[in-house]
């Protein structure tokens, strides 16, 4: 029997998780289903940056790269988030973009497979990861990009691949991939597989040690509320730390960035893939974002984010049935966010809007709605439905749904 309002207010009461939405300061009146795209701002964020702002940066000055620890934040940063995703804490470090961590982890991973020609990309991936390998095919000679659908993405990881560029969790229709098994695909052919946890880290389970992964980037402003532009991390494996090099090669990665040295050392472990000086406001807010992930039962989060799924599913089904599922329904396979097929989507994500309901919509035709454990409720979850059944002019309510 589908699950009624009360129940669902019932839900809401017994969620182990439900503190932790105090954490942000979510804007009244409004249903946030956008969390994959910019996470909302925790209050210990605004704590933070102020704090750096008006004591570190104001008072301390330059005496703040050391007594404040802003010198030391990408790799304490990093450590963090290696929690979050199974790795060690020097597996992982803080710095720059996604688009540049993709390029330098990329580059780096080629260079580690000499002689090999094929840059290996899941079609229909998101942009930048392509736009990456087409740059970086360009500026190596006899590299190329070929890509594959899905069911023919570990036949393509050959013994030409040098890099299977991979994205977990798919920006579209929240698919998510079998990273063990495609890890242990492109290591048994000899290729590197990099990979993309921009719509996995902090809402996903991700084990990057247990499924034997080498390198991999992730965003840092969507499940990880980081703010907006917020760093993104870069994680390689212990074992290829000696030898994968940067082909950037700043100044902070440097083994010894306070001699001066005209010649370029790089620094041991992963702390030779940063480059420039740190972002400190950024990474304040990121490393506030970060904790609030951290303070959450990973279990409970994934448990949760598995049932405001079907429960959206259900809903949508019963109230919006014109609608088609764009996700797959097995949680094994999908990410944290759900979408769905629909004529005219654009403009029914802005009716949606502005009724309050802030979902996103990627072209042609998908609705999509980020499904974050931490701060959404239940009933946000039923709220959203009526809103996009009242925008679709869906069938009649009727008793007992």
């Amino acid at each position: 029997m589908a699950p009624s309002l009360d129940d669902v207010r019932a839900w809401d009461k017994d969620d182990p998780l439900r503190a932790h939405r105090d954490a942000f300061a979510l804007p009244p009146g409004i249903t946030y289903l956008d969390g994959n795209s910019l996470g909302p701002l925790p209050h210990a964020a605004r704590e933070r940056v102020a704090r750096v702002v008006s004591e570190e940066w104001g008072r301390g000055l330059i005496r703040s790269w050391d007594d404040a620890g802003w010198m030391d934040a990408p790799a304490r940063i990093g450590a963090r988030i290696a929690a979050i995703v199974g790795a060690s804490p020097d597996e992982v470090t803080v710095a720059d973009s996604t688009s540049v961590n993709l390029f330098k982890l990329c580059a780096a991973a080629a260079a580690l497979r000499p002689g090999r020609t094929k840059l290996v990309i899941e079609d229909g991936n998101f942009p930048t990861d392509r736009h990456v390998l087409d740059g970086l095919a360009r500026l190596l000679p006899g590299l190329r990009v070929e890509t594959a659908d899905v069911p023919g993405l570990a036949d393509a990881i050959d013994g030409d691949t040098a890099v299977a560029l991979l994205c977990h969790v798919h920006y579209r229709s929240g698919a998510r991939h079998d990273m063990a098994a495609l890890t242990g695909a492109a290591r048994a052919a000899g290729a590197i597989a990099v990979w993309d946890l921009s719509h996995s880290v902090g809402a996903v389970p991700v084990g990057l040690n247990a499924a034997g992964v080498e390198m991999a980037v992730g965003c840092g402003y969507k499940f990880l509320n980081g703010g907006p532009g917020a760093p993104a991390f870069l994680y390689v494996a212990r074992h290829l730390q000696a030898a994968a090099r940067s082909p950037l090669q700043g100044w902070i990665g440097h083994a010894s960035p306070f001699g001066f040295s005209d010649r370029y050392e790089p620094a041991p472990g992963v702390g030779r893939f940063l480059a420039g000086t740190p972002g400190v406001l950024g990474l304040a807010a990121l490393e506030a974002g970060v904790e609030t992930v951290l303070a959450a039962d990973p279990q409970a989060l994934w448990a949760k984010s598995a049932r405001l799924f079907d429960l959206f599913a259900e809903r949508v089904g019963l109230r919006c049935p014109g609608l088609d599922l764009a996700t797959p329904r097995d949680p094994a396979l999908r990410g944290s966010h759900i979408a769905f097929r629909c004529d005219n989507a654009r403009s029914v994500m802005q009716a949606l809007v502005a009724r309050g309901v802030v979902g996103d919509y990627r072209p042609p035709d998908l609705l999509r709605f980020g499904l974050t454990p931490l701060y959404l409720r239940y009933e946000d979850v039923w709220t959203a439905v009526e809103s996009l059944a009242g925008v679709l002019d869906p069938v009649p309510q009727t008793a007992g749904v």
